[in-house]
């Protein structure tokens, strides 16, 4: 018998266990029986199975399963709205916990550096304040200065950028060359007062300049207040 042949005649074989196959058919099929053990033992599983369904009464049964009620719907997707807030409200703590440990260690190294050149430089000269003039409206930017012996700490100002935008800072000597004192990102629209530092000696330093995003401003320093504009693609820093 062929593979097709086998697999119809055992499709049959339920109909056969409920006693509601054609005789033509049933006939065809106890041949065919006779012959194949596994379609025998599989006849035997549904007869067995058959013989029980007389006691599936309706009757027999409790009251048929009730629908969920509406209002579970919400209940789910106000707990699933529920994770996902407190998920950020503890990714927000995890940052700032970050961003705390960051500003601490900062501050541990600029402390370090004072204790170890015993503030050198501190007592003679506080600081020099450089303002920024020229600047787009509402922009304000300002550094202030302060020698060191490792070379000059630099306490920059910025006010008025979009968040986000990177700050880049440098020293130029009297040579013009440029010193870069590292650099920060204005955030969330607050006012941005980072602590940087450079190795050219404030005696040295002739011009502050600072890369906001795509635009550059530069003042001199011990000069009094002035700055000057351009695009950064034409200022090799």
């Amino acid at each position: 018998m062929t593979t097709e042949g086998h697999r119809e005649l055992r499709h049959a074989l339920g109909a056969y266990a409920l006693g509601d196959l054609p005789a033509g058919e049933r006939a065809a099929l106890e041949g065919h029986l006779r012959g194949c053990a596994e379609c025998r033992a599989e006849l035997a599983e549904l007869e067995s199975v058959g013989g029980l369904l007389p006691l599936a009464d309706p009757a027999r049964f409790g009251q048929p399963a009730q629908l969920p009620p509406p209002e579970l719907g919400e209940r789910v997707a106000a707990a699933i709205g529920g994770e996902r807030r407190q998920r950020r409200a503890r990714e927000r703590r995890r940052w700032f916990g970050f961003a705390l440990a960051g500003a601490t260690a900062t501050a541990a190294v600029i402390l370090a550096l004072v204790l170890f050149t015993g503030g050198e430089g501190a007592g003679e000269n506080p600081g020099q304040v450089v303002e920024f003039g020229s600047l787009p409206a509402q922009v304000e930017i300002s550094a202030k200065l302060v020698p060191h012996a490792f070379g000059t700490e630099i306490h920059m100002y910025v006010k008025g950028a979009r968040s986000g935008t990177l700050c880049r800072v440098f020293l130029r000597d009297r040579r013009g060359r440029s010193f870069s004192a590292g650099s920060f990102r204005y955030r969330w629209g607050d006012d941005s007062d980072a602590v940087l530092s450079s190795a050219l000696d404030l005696s040295q330093t002739r011009a502050i300049a600072i890369h906001v995003g795509d635009r550059s401003y530069v003042a001199p320093v011990g000069q009094g207040p002035s700055a000057s504009i351009w695009n950064l693609n034409q200022e090799d820093a």
